[in-house]
């Protein structure tokens, strides 16, 4: 049989009329079907399926409840450079990787929980309704307001109260791990940024040499670059303590400093000033030893290291902290103490 036959025997019945004119019967081909009839679900019929359906999606919620609480945990108890073998995934940070599925399971489980109290539990019966007007009319308002309470009821909302309070508890906890994302918009406000490496008796160690510094060593006129005794390159923490302890020594005659303090903390002109700008946090490393003037390649902060390196030209706010030396009983320069107030830039207005 052709397709153009199959066509033919689909088309709807003509008759043709004593005057040749073509009839075309009542019937409407096109006519809605309407919806087919409703079938049951297990849970409909059988409240033990129905209760093990409500289990399912309570088990779900507290899943997401528990990794919401992991999420948290996990925010506290890894440390942010911590690496772990993953397979197969490889070497990756255990803080991302924990925190990235904690977070996932939370919110697929409220989703599937979700999901499954609607397939299983809430009313699944068609309904079909004509639109209407934007402007309700106040029969439709209370039609609305019916239909909502209709819903509520075969959402079986208030019956199963093992889902609700489980649903509650697993949206309730979830924005916590919004809130604890916040402590990444900076440091705690502890006292953390106003103490270095530097302490008593700690020697100033050259950062070319990797050897403690005489007096001798320091000629004048010349700008030369310490670290802290005991902090080396290959500590895992070093690029964080050395940003705050970097120091810059110079030697200037005694006769040439201006301020009284910084006379003081001096040992025979040789003075330790932070290497780190208080305007962004630039290292400053050009020195004029005919004015004593040190500048910050970045943005030309300029400071007179002859007068308490106090702030000449620039942006910067602030004069560079200086670091009380002495000498030790092997002749050694070393620091007399931490640093007065908290290196680099303007750090909460010297708080």
């Amino acid at each position: 049989m052709s397709s153009q036959e199959n066509q033919e025997e689909n088309l709807p019945s003509v008759q043709e009329t004593e005057h040749g004119s073509v009839a075309v019967p009542d019937e409407n081909p096109f006519a809605d079907p309407g919806l087919p009839p409703h079938e049951h679900r297990v849970q409909d019929i059988d409240e033990r399926a129905a209760r093990r359906s409500e289990r399912a999606v309570a088990f779900l919620f507290t899943l997401s409840m528990l990794s919401t609480v992991g999420f948290i945990a996990s925010y506290v108890a890894f440390p942010v450079d911590k690496i772990v073998y993953i397979w197969p995934i490889g070497h990756i940070s255990a803080l991302n990787f924990s925190l990235g599925m904690t977070l996932g399971i939370a919110l697929f489980c409220i989703g599937a929980g979700a999901v499954h109290w609607a397939r299983t539990l809430m009313s699944d019966v068609e309904v079909a309704d004509e639109r209407h007007p934007i402007a309700a009319e106040p029969e439709v308002k209370a039609k609305v307001l019916a239909d909502f309470k209709a819903g509520a009821a075969e959402s079986q909302f208030g019956r199963r109260k093992l889902i609700r309070n489980t649903m509650f508890g697993a949206l309730t906890l979830v924005p916590l791990s919004g809130i604890v994302l916040l402590r990444d918009l900076g440091p705690l406000p502890e006292d953390k940024l106003r103490h270095t490496l530097w302490g008593k008796g700690k020697l100033l160690v050259n950062m070319n040499t990797n050897e403690p510094l005489r007096p001798s060593d320091v000629a004048v006129g010349s700008l030369t670059f310490a670290k802290p005794e005991g902090l080396e390159e290959d500590d895992h923490d070093f690029q964080v303590q050395i940003a705050k302890a970097a120091l810059m020594i110079v030697r200037i005659q005694p006769d040439n400093i201006k301020d009284k303090q910084e006379l003081e903390w001096s040992h025979d002109g040789v003075v330790a000033y932070s290497k780190i700008c208080t305007h962004v946090g630039c290292p400053i490393s050009l020195y004029e030893q005919q004015t004593h003037h040190v500048l910050c390649p970045c943005h030309q902060s300029t400071f007179d290291l002859s007068d308490g390196a106090r702030v000449i030209f620039g942006p910067a706010g602030h004069a560079l902290p200086q670091l009380r030396i002495g000498v030790n009983e092997e002749g050694y320069l070393e620091a007399l103490g931490d640093f007065a107030e908290p290196v680099g830039p303007a750090f909460w207005e010297r708080g």
